[in-house]
C-alpha cells in the first residue's frame, strides 16, 4: 500500500479549505495532514477541522483566539485525544508552509499568501496553488523560486488547461481559452451597472466563494488575474490567451492546438476535482465528484467578452505585459477598492475605474516613499514622483511588497479625494 502524502492546508476555513477538507475526509488513506492554518475569524471551525483531519499543527494569525481554539480542540478531541501544536501570529502560516510537507495547498485569499507560497517552494513541497494573487504579485520572484512542475494550479480554469495540455507538446499549442461565467451581470451594459449594490455583486450564478473573489468575479477582475496567472504558469504569450463567456461553466477551459483541434475539460461547476487534482497530481483520486450527465438534454452557450462594460480583463493584459510590479499594483488597488465598495464608499464601476487610475499613475513613474513594505493597511504613507529605476533589475519580495503597499495607499488617497469633491 502506498504511503499517504503529507499535506499542509493553508486557509482551511475558507471556501477552498472547506472543500479540500471534504476531499480529504473522503480519502482518509491518501493523505496525512501535517498542518492547517487560518486567519482566526472562526476559531470553532478551525478547531473542528483540526480534530477531524487529525492535524499535527494548527496555525492561526490572531493571537487573541488561541485560548478558545485550544479549549475547543480539547473539548472536541475528548479524553485521551491528541492535541495539535498551536502556532499563532502573523508569521504562523509562513512557518507551517515551510514545514516540508509533500504538498502545500495554499487557499489563502489575497497577496498576503505570497510569503507562504515562497516558503512552500523553498522547502521543496509541491505547491497546490489556489492563491492566484501570490503568483500574480510575486510574478518572476515566484517563478524563479519554483522548480519545473513544482506548482500545480488549483483554479478550475488553470487546472483544466493543465489537464488539456497533456494532449500535446508545448510547441503544438496555438492558444489557451479561459472560460468565464460572466458573473451576475452578464449581458448588462455599462450604464446598467451604475446602481449595482454589494448584495447584488455577491450573487454569483454558479459558485459560493468569499467576498473578495465573488466581487472580483462580478467585475471580471478575477478573470483578468487568471489571464496573468495563465501566462505565468504556462509560458504562453498574452496574445495567445483568450477569454470567452460560458454561463453554464461546464467547460472549465480549453487548449487549441496548431492542427485545429481543441481539447476541453468539462465537469460540474464545482471546485472538488481541481482541488483533488492539486493534492494528488499527476494522479487522480476516485469518485471525487459526479461527472456531467450526458443522458440529459442541455445547451451550452459561448459569448464574446464585453470589454466596454467589463474593462478589467483588458486592463489586466496591459499590466501583465508591462510586468515588473504592475500586476502587484493592479491586485493591491483592487483589494482596497473591493473593501470600499462593500463599505458603501464607492460604486461598483468605481472599483475598476480606480484601479485603472492607480495603474496609470504607476506607469507614469510614481513610486513608494516611506512606510513599511510589510504594512498592508496602506494608511498614512506618502508618494512622490520619480523613476522606478531604484528597483533592482531582478525583483525581490521587498520590491513587490513595497509596490503592493504603495498601491493600497494610492487607492485610498484617490477614494478619499473623490469623497471630498
Amino acid at each position: 500500500m502506498k504511503a499517504p502524502r503529507t499535506l499542509t492546508l493553508l486557509g482551511s476555513t475558507g471556501s477552498i479549505g472547506t472543500q479540500a477538507e471534504q476531499v480529504l475526509l473522503a480519502h482518509p488513506d491518501a493523505f496525512a495532514v501535517r498542518a492547517i492554518s487560518a486567519a482566526g475569524s472562526d476559531p470553532a471551525q478551525l478547531a473542528r477541522q483540526a480534530v477531524a483531519l487529525r492535524a499535527e499543527q494548527v496555525a492561526v494569525a490572531r493571537d487573541d483566539v488561541v485560548d478558545v481554539l485550544r479549549s475547543t480542540i480539547t473539548e472536541l478531541a475528548g479524553p485521551g485525544g491528541r492535541a495539535p501544536e498551536i502556532l499563532a501570529g502573523p508569521e504562523a502560516a509562513v512557518e507551517v508552509a515551510g514545514n516540508g510537507a509533500d504538498v502545500v495547498l495554499n487557499g489563502i485569499t489575497g497577496s498576503i499568501g505570497l510569503r507562504p507560497t515562497l516558503a512552500a517552494l523553498a522547502a521543496g513541497s509541491t505547491l497546490a496553488l489556489a492563491n492566484k494573487e501570490s503568483l500574480i504579485v510575486g510574478g518572476p520572484v515566484v517563478t524563479a523560486a519554483a522548480a519545473p512542475g513544482q506548482i500545480v494550479p488549483v483554479d478550475s480554469e488553470h487546472s483544466a488547461i493543465a489537464q488539456c495540455l497533456r494532449s500535446g507538446r508545448a510547441e503544438e499549442v496555438r492558444r489557451l481559452v479561459l472560460t468565464a461565467s460572466g458573473g451576475p451581470f452578464r449581458g448588462r451594459q455599462r450604464a446598467d451597472l451604475l446602481s449595482v449594490t454589494p448584495a447584488e455583486a455577491l450573487r454569483h450564478p454558479n459558485f459560493a466563494m468569499g467576498r473578495v473573489v465573488t466581487t472580483n468575479s462580478a467585475t471580471l477582475v478575477n478573470k483578468g488575474l487568471e489571464v496573468i496567472e495563465a501566462h505565468l504558469l504556462f509560458g504562453i504569450p498574452f496574445e495567445a490567451i483568450d477569454v470567452v463567456v460560458h454561463p453554464q461553466q461546464q467547460i472549465h477551459s480549453m487548449v487549441e492546438f496548431h492542427d485545429g483541434s481543441t481539447i476541453a475539460q468539462a465537469g460540474p461547476p464545482r471546485m472538488l476535482v481541481p482541488i483533488a487534482l492539486g493534492l494528488s497530481w499527476p494522479e487522480r483520486l476516485p469518485d471525487v465528484d459526479a461527472p456531467c450527465d450526458w443522458s440529459t438534454a442541455s445547451t451550452w452557450e459561448f459569448h464574446p467578452l464585453d470589454d466596454e462594460a467589463f474593462p478589467a480583463v483588458r486592463l489586466a493584459r496591459r499590466v501583465g505585459e508591462a510586468g515588473g510590479t504592475h500586476p502587484a499594483v493592479y491586485n493591491a488597488a483592487n483589494e482596497i477598492c473591493v473593501d470600499a465598495f462593500h463599505d458603501g464608499t464607492i460604486g461598483f464601476l468605481d472599483i475598476v475605474d480606480t484601479v485603472a487610475r492607480v495603474v496609470r499613475v504607476h506607469e507614469e513613474g510614481e513610486r513608494p516613499r516611506g512606510g513599511s513594505a510589510g504594512d498592508r493597511s496602506g494608511r498614512g504613507s506618502a508618494v512622490e514622483s520619480g523613476a522606478l529605476g531604484n528597483l533592482s533589475p531582478v525583483l525581490s519580495v521587498d520590491d513587490v511588497l513595497a509596490a503592493d503597499h504603495w498601491a493600497r495607499a494610492r487607492a485610498r488617497e484617490m477614494i478619499d479625494r473623490s469623497l471630498r469633491k
